[in-house]
Parts: structure tokens; C-alpha cells; sequence
């Protein structure tokens, strides 16, 4: 029995020798895998950059627009296909203006202020736009360049708003309230001031549209894990009826404008 107990004694002994000098390694094995996984993940996602190739589950970036005839902002959410094509679903709000607004200010001394205005605004236009687009990659992320280039094409429904552009007046009698061109111009009103994005509401009117566009994109994302892209193209839009957006121009149903968008998201 002595003996059992002296085997036993220096059998715990040495498994507690053994494990001073040999630790528990799960936590230290488990931040070598890590590692191990992630450079793994980096090698794949260099490999693939200097392939050419779009490996990734899905993306959503936020874009800023500025067109030929206008601005927008929007966001974009990307669904992968194949190694060089994406399904891009868009969703745009954007302003388009006439060529010939002119922003102009004077200094109101009454109010000890300056008051902004465009002369002979009918309309400011805005635009929700709900479109559909094919990215296909074109040139990949070699090493000369690091970036990747890609053709983008296509189009879908616009829901047009035509807000008149309201105007504070006064009548000769000093009696101020609201109007808009072209009734100034047969009274003898006197405009004050603008009433900007606060006037108008009201007498919104809907123009439905369509539009299609084609352009060229090109990433300068970090690998595969970040859209840093700008793209240029050219885009057509067609609506229902004519649009007035300014007095003495002509009124118009088709606007087809140039345009540079900045596009900031990530990958899975």
C-alpha cells in the first residue's frame, strides 16, 4: 500500500513538471491560426487582384454625383455573379438645374441681410431614381497600375417632382405674399426674396421617367475589401411630359448629361 501511494505521489509530481515546462498552448494556437487564416486571406485576395478577378459575397457603397446638368447622392448595393461580373442595384436623389440659373444676391436693408435668388426660375426638379447596372471588369489590379478597371451599364424608373420656385413679393400697396413667374411679370410686384426648398410644396407636381446610362469605373480599393472607386460616363433621361424649368427657354422632355461620381463602400 506504501508503495501504491508513493507511485501515485510521484506520478502527479511529474505531470505537474511536465505541465510547468510544457503550458496549455490553446490560446497561443489559436493566435498563430488566426494568423495563419488571415495571411492565407490576403495571399488569395493579392492572387485574385493580379488575376483580374472580384471575389466577394456582396457590396454597399455610398456615391456623390455631380452631372453636366446637376448633382446627387445615392447608394449602390452589389450582389457578385462571377469572377468579372457584378449585379449593382442603385438608388439615386438628385437636382437637375437649366443652364441658365444664375444664383444671384443683394443686400436687403431692412432686414440688414443678403437675399438669394434666381430670376426666372419655374421649377426646381428633383429626381428619386430606382435603376439596375451590370459591372463588368474590364482590367484588373496589376501590379503597374493597381487599379481595376470596369464598364458599367444600365438604366431604370424615375419619379420626377416639379416644385414651382416660390417667390416673396409685395404689391404696390406694400401687401406681401407669395407668387411665381410668369405672374411677376404681368403685375407690378416687387420680389423680396426666394422662399427656397420651404415654398412650392403644395403644387408639387409628378413626372414619371425612364433612364439609362454607360460608363467606366475605375477602383482603387485596398484588394477586395474596399470600394474606392470613381466612375465617368454618360447617362439619358426621358419623362412623360415636358418639363419648364426656366421663363423664355424651351421646355424639355429629354435631358442627356455627362457625369463624375465618387463611390466609397466595402466587400464581404
Amino acid at each position: 500500500m506504501r508503495k501504491i501511494i508513493l507511485s501515485l505521489f510521484s506520478f502527479i509530481i511529474a505531470v505537474s513538471v511536465i505541465a510547468q515546462n510544457n503550458p496549455p498552448a490553446s490560446r497561443k494556437a489559436a493566435r498563430e491560426q488566426k494568423k495563419l487564416e488571415r495571411k492565407q486571406r490576403i495571399d488569395d485576395l493579392i492572387r485574385q487582384d493580379e488575376e483580374g478577378e472580384i471575389i466577394y459575397n456582396k457590396q454597399g457603397a455610398f456615391m456623390l454625383k455631380l452631372n453636366t446638368d446637376g448633382y446627387s447622392i445615392g447608394y449602390e448595393y452589389g450582389k457578385f455573379q462571377s469572377n468579372r461580373k457584378s449585379l449593382l442595384f442603385q438608388f439615386e436623389l438628385a437636382e437637375k438645374k437649366h443652364k441658365k440659373e444664375k444664383r444671384e444676391g443683394y443686400f436687403d436693408p431692412e432686414q440688414v441681410r443678403v437675399n438669394y435668388l434666381v430670376f426666372g426660375k419655374l421649377n426646381t426638379f428633383y429626381q428619386l431614381k430606382l435603376g439596375i447596372a451590370r459591372q463588368q471588369v474590364i482590367g484588373g489590379k496589376g501590379n503597374k497600375n493597381g487599379v481595376a478597371v470596369s464598364g458599367v451599364y444600365g438604366g431604370g424608373l424615375i419619379i420626377g417632382f416639379a416644385k414651382p420656385y416660390m417667390y416673396d413679393v409685395e404689391d404696390e400697396f406694400g401687401n406681401s405674399f407669395q407668387s411665381k413667374y410668369p405672374e411677376i411679370i404681368d403685375s407690378s410686384y416687387n420680389v423680396v426674396k426666394a422662399k427656397g426648398l420651404s415654398g412650392g410644396w403644395s403644387k408639387l407636381k409628378v413626372r414619371p421617367g425612364l433612364y439609362a446610362k454607360t460608363g467606366l469605373r475605375f477602383d482603387y480599393g485596398r484588394m477586395n475589401e474596399t470600394v474606392a472607386a470613381i466612375e465617368v460616363g454618360l447617362a439619358g433621361e426621358f419623362y412623360s411630359s415636358k418639363i419648364p424649368q426656366m421663363l423664355y427657354s424651351k421646355d424639355k422632355q429629354f435631358f442627356f448629361s455627362g457625369y463624375v461620381a465618387i463611390l466609397l463602400g466595402r466587400r464581404k
